[in-house]
């Protein structure tokens, strides 16, 4: 039988982690250090059985599982208090901890986990707030020890941020990969940085469609359409860096240029994308930006692009309309 997930905090993140691995047929322990009364714990369990039953029950409703599925689904995850968390816990090669952003929580439940766990065991902390080199200062043996940032809904969501700190080993890295990415998780890794990678860039997204907002550019409602029909779609095929390359290096450089003259210094370039453009390494049409075009059939690679972008936009209802003589029309072979 395969091994138990560990899951530290029973809230709303740690019961979404709980489902990931759940839903993938993934046996984990559920588990909730805070000190409660018996009848507190128990009404903390009933209230948390029933969210993550409504949860499954709209996986159900949307074709993702059978409604006969999700008594099994649930039978998966065990509650656990501090009373048999020990016992528990040393049985778990992964222990996610998902309590509260406190310091002096997070701290606490390290210090508990260190003691009863083997020094092999990988821990991984969902904060979103503290770095992983702020953490690892309270898990014995931190070379075991990351950040795994889980974007809500975590069980819907794809993304798995991995931080690191130069303790960490690669082998833990590995095993924690690994055992995302065989629940259909999509992981990335990154070293110690505020705001991991998702949450800086699109807190710089966010800041300025408020001030767009703010200075009267468009109302609400325009602003997110933009967002909606044009940024959106194209950043669901290419990531930022690649729409950089295949656009042109150069061209975001005058962009950037003209911005930060006529609207603010924030926009100004950074050195990367001006070196680039100074060493001829504007993307696709040199051969070379962010990323190394030399051995890629660049022809290919955009139709494939391409292909995907149409896919998404016919799945959305958002291609071009055509006349409905001419939409009607058999194509000819």
């Amino acid at each position: 039988m395969d091994a138990v997930i560990g899951v530290v905090g029973a809230g709303r993140m740690g019961r979404g982690i709980a489902l990931s691995y759940a839903y993938s047929g993934q046996r984990v322990a559920l588990i909730d250090l805070k000190a409660r009364s018996t009848s507190e714990w128990q009404q903390m369990v009933v209230t948390g059985k029933a969210e993550l039953r409504a949860d499954l029950n709209f996986l159900a409703s949307v074709n993702l599982l059978n409604e006969g599925e999700v008594e099994r689904i649930l039978n998966l995850i065990s509650d656990h208090h501090r009373g048999d968390a020990s016992t528990v816990l040393e049985q778990c090669p992964i222990i996610y901890e998902g309590v509260p952003e406190v310091m002096s929580a997070k701290e606490a439940v390290f210090a508990f986990v260190s003691e009863v766990v083997p020094n092999d065991t990988v821990i991984a902390s969902t904060t979103s707030t503290f770095l992983v080199t702020e953490l690892a200062k309270f898990v014995r043996s931190p070379e075991r020890f990351m950040n795994a940032h889980w974007l809500n809904p975590a069980h819907l969501m794809p993304l798995v941020e991995i931080s690191k700190s130069e303790q960490t080993s690669t082998e833990a890295v590995t095993q924690l990969r690994t055992s995302l990415e065989a629940i259909g998780k999509k992981t990335v890794v990154c070293n110690a940085s505020p705001g991991y990678i998702v949450p800086r860039i699109q807190a710089l997204a966010m800041n300025e469609a408020a001030r767009l907002l703010e200075e009267g550019v468009a109302s609400a409602e325009d602003i997110d359409r933009a967002i909606h029909y044009g940024f959106g779609p194209r950043f669901a095929i290419l990531g930022l860096l690649e729409f950089i390359d295949w656009g042109g290096g150069d061209i975001l450089y005058h962009a950037s240029n003209y911005l930060s003259k006529a609207v603010d210094a924030r926009y100004q370039a950074p050195e990367i994308v001006v070196e680039n453009m100074q060493q001829g390494r504007n993307g696709l049409r040199d051969g070379v930006g962010f990323f190394d075009y030399s051995e890629v059939d660049t022809g290919a690679y955009r139709k494939r692009r391409l292909g995907e972008f149409v896919a998404l936009m016919k799945h959305l209802d958002l291609l071009p309309k055509r006349p409905a003589s001419e939409a009607d029309e058999p194509r000819s072979a």
